[in-house]
């Protein structure tokens, strides 16, 4: 199975230095090429935190030095974990460099700096945006944009992301809703704020969370990444470019697109520039088949990075989950998108899978055959675009997948259910066995899936009406969960256990008590989506193996990207070589965002007992 792991571990100064290696041949797979994802913050007007990858391409027994200016800041190798503090009260712009102290022959560092700015805010890195002016729709509303959604890639080739950001007006709309929109657009930047292209997608594509999924992924291995929007006539590309026909106008009175051309693009990353254009699959047809009149039903998108062949990436574009569902599977090798393959309910063989989509998917190889399997809410669809199974539980709002259970190296799917009936289910992710589930006759709208008590064993669970926290069996941990986030979660403070994120609060669970705790609070930033209160991004960025919190400003005139400026004990591989955790990237824009999950076991139990051969204490 390509997700299970290898834990090696090095006792350096009584402190576990741990990395997770694929049993399975990662070689195979075309990834991206990581630098060091240097960061450096200001932890205080007296201190700068410094973070940095360590990668699986690394020696065991790596050592680093840090570098302020060109001085040497480390008179002994740091080697207990990636990250330094430095005692550094200036505030004029000073640059740090880190470095191996032996680099593997052959090898090539890319680039191991950041320069920590003038007057740099202390505990985030702040990103100016190029803010869009305001509108008015064709009724006389004016509209204003605020940052939403966003991802990452490397788009030019030298090891470190560039944030693809979406714009929302502030005037988009849910599908069950009437109303004009103004047009969505997207805008590439860097760390620094420097300003790469925007995309504008016209106003033949309505704005609102159920729209518009991109993919931001290298899907043809040049090391730069592409990104992938669905697109009609007047989009404007990154050089200005018109696609289609810039004079029509699809919308209706209602502000609705009920007609008109639908297309699938893909876009450098570097430019902006549209590459290629073709008909988007499917095509909305008669609205009807769908399931109503007012595309409420056939204007529901998903989409996805899967190695559908265990080598390369491709793109899965999606249409449709309460009812009929569609998957569409591209690759793209730099001049044009091939299909793969189609997927639709309305096959006779595939009707069972009709109705079973969320709100957002996982992808992953959950059946051990090397290639990935796009987990569809309540069913699954194989690398080879034919179904794999239907739990016939129907539609959910959040879905989580991973491996709960350190001793079973299997991959295992946490999800809640609409229909007033299946309330919340956790099975088994290649074959859809339920392993336990708590029915409910009330709509579960909210799932959440994180190891945060140590006095449980593997990853514990809960919705907003399970009876409380439950452990792996299935049994009531906790009953009382009222102070507990079931939005979203991250890898913070730098022990094992993961935090829970809300809005613009980080929380800590404590056992003892068995509440959880504000432990860090980003003042001045702001969340995204309503109650779903998630950031623009959070997952593993840059720096060290934690996690990152991107939110936007309160006046909506800059990112913030919260690094964790707590030190850790721990030296752990960069989760953003895992293929699972970086597609769940990837995917976390699709929709009702869902947090980052890797394909393997992470949490306080690796330090427990005998683990795949190796022991852990």
């Amino acid at each position: 199975m390509r997700t299970k792991i290898i834990l090696l571990f090095t006792l350096l100064s009584s402190v576990a230095c741990i990395c997770a290696q694929p049993a399975y041949d990662f070689s195979k797979l075309k990834r991206e090429k990581l630098g060091r994802g240097v960061v450096a913050l200001r932890e205080s007007p007296s201190t700068v935190f410094i973070s940095w990858r360590y990668l699986s391409s690394d020696p065991m027994n790596v050592a680093f030095h840090v570098y302020r200016d060109g001085k040497r800041l480390t008179d002994t190798p740091v080697t207990q974990s990636t990250c330094y503090k430095d005692a550094y009260s200036g505030h004029e712009a000073v640059t740090y460099v880190v470095e191996p102290v032996a680099k593997q022959k052959g090898s090539k560092e890319l680039k191991n700096s950041y320069t920590l700015p003038e007057n740099a805010p202390i505990g985030y890195l702040d990103i100016p945006l190029n803010k869009p002016e305001d509108g008015v729709t064709p009724n006389g509303e004016t509209y204003s944009y605020r940052p939403n959604d966003a991802s990452i890639g490397d788009v030019d080739g030298d090891g470190e992301y560039e944030i693809i950001l979406k714009w929302d007006p502030t005037n988009a709309h849910d599908n069950a809703h009437d109303g004009y929109t103004g047009p969505v657009l997207f805008d590439c930047y860097r760390l620094d704020g420097t300003f790469l292209w925007r995309i504008n997608l016209g106003r033949n594509i309505r704005a609102g969370a159920h729209y518009t999924q991109f993919m931001v992924f290298d899907l043809d291995g040049d090391n730069r990444a592409e990104v992938v929007i669905k697109t009609s006539d007047g989009t404007i590309d990154g050089k200005g470019k018109v696609i289609g026909n810039p004079e029509v106008d699809y919308r209706a009175k209602n502000g609705r697109i009920l007609t008109g051309a639908e297309y699938l693009t893909v876009f450098s990353g570097e430019t902006g520039e549209a590459l290629y254009t073709t008909d988007y699959i499917p095509q909305r047809g008669n609205l009807k088949d769908w399931g109503d009149e007012r595309a409420n039903r056939s204007d529901r998108y998903l989409a996805c990075i899967a190695y559908l062949d265990g080598i390369h990436p491709s793109v899965v574009m999606c249409r449709g989950y309460y009812t009929r569902a569609v998957l569409a599977a591209f690759d793209w090798n730099g001049r044009e998108l091939k299909q793969r393959w189609v997927f639709d309910s309305n096959d006779p063989q595939w009707s069972a899978y009709a109705g079973q989509g969320n709100h957002n998917l996982r992808v992953g190889d959950v059946d051990g055959d090397g290639c990935d399997e796009i987990i569809y809410g309540s069913c699954a669809i194989d690398h080879d675009g034919r179904g794999l199974y239907s739990t016939g539980m129907g539609h959910g709002d959040a879905i989580h997948m991973t491996q709960f259970d350190p001793s079973d190296p299997r991959l295992q799917v946490w999800d809640c259910h609409e229909n007033k009936r299946d309330g919340s289910s956790f099975r088994d992710a290649a074959t859809g066995e339920v392993i336990w589930q708590v029915k409910s006759n009330i709509d579960v709208g909210r799932a959440m899936a994180a190891d945060i008590d140590p006095t449980n064993y593997g990853v514990e669970m809960w919705t907003w009406d399970t009876g409380g926290m439950r452990n792996i069996k299935g049994e009531i941990v906790n009953p009382n969960i009222r102070s507990f986030s079931v939005n979203m979660a991250v890898w913070w403070d730098g022990d094992l256990l993961r935090e829970l994120l809300d809005k613009n609060v980080v929380s800590k669970y404590d056992w003892n008590e068995k509440v959880c705790k504000p432990l860090t609070v980003f003042e001045g930033a702001v969340s995204n989506n309503g109650t779903k209160s998630n950031p623009s991004l959070q997952g593993d960025i840059i720096g060290d193996w934690r996690e990152e919190v991107l939110l936007r400003s309160e006046d909506n005139a800059s990112l913030r990207l919260y690094v964790s400026t707590i030190p850790t004990e721990y030296r752990f591989h960069t989760f953003l070589e895992d293929p699972i955790y970086r597609i769940s990237i990837a995917t976390q824009n699709v929709a009702y965002n869902q947090p980052t999950q890797p394909g393997f076991y992470f949490g306080p139990d690796l330090k427990k007992g005998m683990f795949r051969g190796y022991e852990f204490k």
